[in-house]
């Protein structure tokens, strides 16, 4: 089922998540409506605070990603339930992102380049990686939305004031994106 995105201004979006345990109902009927609504608005990475639930779970996907440097980027797909970070590289690189969440604004944002994360899957089983380059840019702008942060609270104070009446007309509604939002 394709679920609304809360948009910015939602107060989910800026609420720190809870973690669940393995009776949290239908969990992994959740982690399939959400990778389904990532996918229907084109997106490669879903919080689910960004579902309106401000709980510890995350999807990425990276099937529509086709990069000729790294091919095995378009077999990346996770879903992970109480992510903890354990580690965050001092080496960062810049890249412009955008989020579902903020629909019509992209920006540069510095993110670690490595990165270690402890996390559970869909059977609560637990899983320690390292993650480098973009799944790691990935994997931490959607953590960022489990700690109630956004991708725009790491752009310079600046930009923040270029693309204030963006983010305003955002939290008024003044929306035009091909996904379905909710405030």
């Amino acid at each position: 089922m394709i679920l609304p995105v809360y948009t910015y201004g939602s107060a989910v979006l800026r609420k720190k998540s809870e973690p669940i345990d393995s009776g949290y109902p239908n969990i992994k009927e959740l982690i399939d409506n959400m990778f389904e609504t990532m996918h229907s608005a084109s997106g490669v990475g879903l919080a689910a605070p960004q579902i309106g639930l401000p709980i510890r779970v995350l999807v990425i996907d990276f099937a529509q990603i086709e990069d000729k440097t790294d091919p095995e980027l378009s077999k990346f797909r996770v879903a992970m339930i109480n992510p903890r970070m354990l580690y965050m590289s001092e080496e960062t690189s810049v890249e412009e992102e955008g989020c579902l969440s903020i629909p019509g604004i992209n920006e540069n944002v510095a993110r670690s380049k490595h990165i270690k994360i402890k996390y559970l899957d869909t059977d609560f089983n637990e899983h320690t990686e390292d993650f480098s380059d973009y799944r790691a840019r990935a994997i931490q702008h959607e953590y960022d939305h489990l700690e109630g942060k956004l991708f725009t609270d790491k752009v310079s104070q600046l930009r923040r004031q270029l693309i204030k009446s963006k983010l305003n007309n955002i939290v008024k509604g003044k929306v035009n994106c091909k996904y379905r939002v909710s405030k």
